[in-house]
């Protein structure tokens, strides 16, 4: 019995650790954001209400980057919501490790691509998974809020944040997200696809819709997985 309490409460220490490090790297990128988006046209009160109710990085920082390229704000909601679909697989996977009842609320709000590889990560034993959940949700989230808000002073502070070369941190950290995906041989395919209709149509499309268009990329795979079948 002594010997579970001490390997539970290692596994405890480690969850923590590595939650506490993967939040102080969100946070870096919510930093950015935080600096960038005023220059997208969203006020500082629009920016921290963005981080709070939406808090999904990847979409923050699509729509944030569509506005700022000159894009209308129903592209960049569009794509925002497009890019978010991926939550819904992540909620079924990671259901039975929310609670039930009204933790169910919270607990879709900070799902995010980092939960659901942490958790999924410890599902051997017992409540753990359901622990680092709730560990990484709270802490995650608390650090994009002081991330978003930190950036928001270094903006206000520093003419171009542009000139430190945080305008590269929304391309960074959408590849960031990308990479991971395109290891199986359809998801290359879609990206691929996706990039080039992107690509061929950015010269005669406003900002915001040749990212919309890529998804014609999906056909990629559809068409050559029909045609082996």
């Amino acid at each position: 019995m002594r010997s579970m309490q001490r390997t539970g409460r290692a596994e405890d220490r480690a969850d923590l650790r590595d939650a506490v490090t993967i939040s102080v790297a969100v946070g870096l990128v919510g930093v950015s954001f935080g600096a960038l988006a005023p220059s997208a046209g969203l006020s500082p009160a629009m920016t921290m209400a963005m981080s709070t109710l939406v808090f999904a990085g990847g979409a923050q920082l699509l729509v944030t980057g569509v506005l700022a390229a000159g894009g209308g704000i129903w592209a960049a909601v569009v794509a925002g919501l497009v890019l978010n679909l991926r939550h819904l697989p992540f909620g079924l996977a990671l259901a039975r490790h929310i609670g039930g009842g009204w933790w169910r609320i919270p607990g879709a709000h900070v799902i995010t691509d980092e939960s659901t590889a942490f958790v999924l990560a410890r599902t051997g034993t017992g409540g753990r998974a359901r622990r680092a959940f709730w560990l990484l949700g709270v802490i995650k989230y608390g650090c994009w809020q002081l991330g978003t808000a930190g950036g928001l002073l270094l903006g206000a502070a520093v003419p171009d944040p542009s000139a430190f070369g945080l305008d590269a941190a929304f391309p960074a950290a959408l590849l960031a997200l990308l990479v991971p995906m395109l290891r199986r041989a359809d998801a290359l395919r879609v990206g691929g696809g996706a990039a080039a209709v992107s690509l061929a149509c950015a010269p005669f499309l406003p900002a915001g819709l040749p990212v919309l268009a890529g998804l014609l990329g999906l056909g990629a795979a559809g068409r050559i997985r029909g045609g082996g079948s």
